[in-house]
């Protein structure tokens, strides 16, 4: 390691008490869908503090409508947007990289699950915890100061290096793609999604989608002369879960030690509105993953002919249909080559740190790489901080893995964008 590489890593290590306390007032904000202005308003505010210059980045879906990657959602973007930092290059002939992390996190209902307050983070025992403090706002902290370091240090790099923080990483991944279609890109693309520091090689496609059933009402006194919507609902579940099953009987190498990669989750379920009142109507949201070189298109037909076909054995349902409507998620999986220089380098910075190599890994997730791999020019990976619970309860990062995703993100910069003499 050189003497300019230690006294970068010295910087970041100095830069700590910061680095948490970043993370702390992003975790502080109840960032959930539709709620971001809060924490993008500390975004600006800390790039401003840093010296970084930045843009908004609007999600238009007009502009997005025709782009294969887009996902069509019943919301509004109206006021809501993306912050990119851009720290131009001091030289020429490095490589560009960029660091991409969400602000928007899902909600941490219900709150009698957790010990505190979850917008209230707090240290225990080297931990911080709160909704979002691993998923993901310590890794945007962790990037944010690892930028900070270069020019703390009196660093230059021979290449730009830009910092994305987006929305709607956990329902679309709109934000994200906002970005990359507004021409934000680089040679080397890193995540810091909460799963250590590994070097993500695969993940899994995933799909959101909703089922709506009609019913009939009727007083309980007859409920011979209604049509329940809630039961209906139970025959096309046990139909999801035979297509599940199918859906994981074909796996790729690098899932093959994974049991179960393709997940279906049945989220969330709405339906009648009085006990006394046969329901006339329910639906029904899911998640569902589906592996590599399955196309989006092809699995939304096996979802649909899937409730087709469970709908044509119940007199009622063949006569009255449920629709099947697909909205945020069609991110569509991939499975990249391991032997990538950005991911070779990134492996030794992680190894000259810890005394090990980073592992490979396979999500059976989907994250913002999606928009990179796909649509992008870079090679793109997570590589992050270590955290538990996330989506759950008492969510907690630990905070020397933000310290040690900044130190390597610090370290990468150097040796991939090049020092600027």
């Amino acid at each position: 390691m050189t003497p300019v590489e230690k006294k970068l890593l010295e910087t970041v290590d100095g830069l700590a008490p910061q680095i948490v306390d970043f993370t702390k007032r992003l975790t502080a904000e109840p960032s959930t869908l539709g709620n971001e202005a809060s924490v993008l308003k500390v975004v600006e505010s800390e790039m401003a503090g840093l010296g970084i210059a930045f843009e908004k980045v609007p999600i238009d879906p007009e502009t997005l409508s025709s782009h294969p990657g887009f996902a069509p959602v019943p919301w509004s973007y109206e006021d809501r947007y993306n912050v990119v930092g851009l720290r131009p290059a001091d030289g020429e002939g490095g490589r560009s990289a960029l660091f991409n992390g969400h602000l928007d996190v899902v909600s941490a209902e219900p709150l009698g699950r957790w010990d505190r307050d979850p917008f209230d983070p707090f240290e225990k025992d080297g931990w911080l915890y709160g909704r979002g403090a691993g998923d993901m706002k310590a890794g945007v902290a962790a990037m944010s100061y690892a930028v900070h370091a270069v020019n703390t240090a009196g660093m230059g790099l021979k290449a730009p290096v830009t910092l994305e923080m987006v929305i709607e990483e956990e329902c679309t991944g709109n934000g994200a793609l906002a970005c990359q279609a507004a021409g934000f890109d680089a040679d080397a693309v890193l995540i810091p999604e909460p799963f250590g520091p590994t070097i993500l090689t695969s993940q899994v496609g995933v799909a959101w989608f909703k089922v709506v059933l009609d019913g009939v009402s009727s007083h309980v006194l007859n409920t011979g002369a209604g049509v329940n919507a809630i039961e209906k609902c139970y025959p096309l579940m046990a139909a999801l879960r035979q297509l599940e099953d199918e859906l994981n009987r074909e796996k790729s190498a690098e899932f093959a030690q994974i049991p179960h990669p393709a997940n279906l989750n049945i989220g969330v379920i709405r339906g009648g509105d009085w006990p006394s009142t046969v329901p006339a109507w329910a639906e029904f949201e899911c998640r569902v993953g589906f592996l590599p070189g399955v196309r989006f298109e092809a699995l939304r037909e096996k979802v649909t002919s899937c409730i087709e076909r469970a709908a044509a054995e119940d007199p009622w349902l063949t006569k009255n249909p449920p629709k099947v409507e697909f909205f945020g998620f069609r991110s569509e999986g991939h499975s990249i080559d391991w032997n990538q220089p950005a991911f070779k380098l990134l492996s030794a910075c992680q190894e000259e740190l810890s005394g090990r190599p980073a592992e490979r890994f396979a999500a059976t997730c989907t994250t913002d790489l999606r928009s990179f791999v796909h649509f992008g020019r870079g090679q793109a990976t997570c590589f992050g901080p270590v955290a538990e619970n996330i989506h759950g309860a008492n969510e907690r990062v630990n905070l020397e893995s933000i310290l040690h995703t900044a130190r390597a993100y610090a370290l990468f910069l150097a040796r991939w964008c090049g020092i600027a003499e």
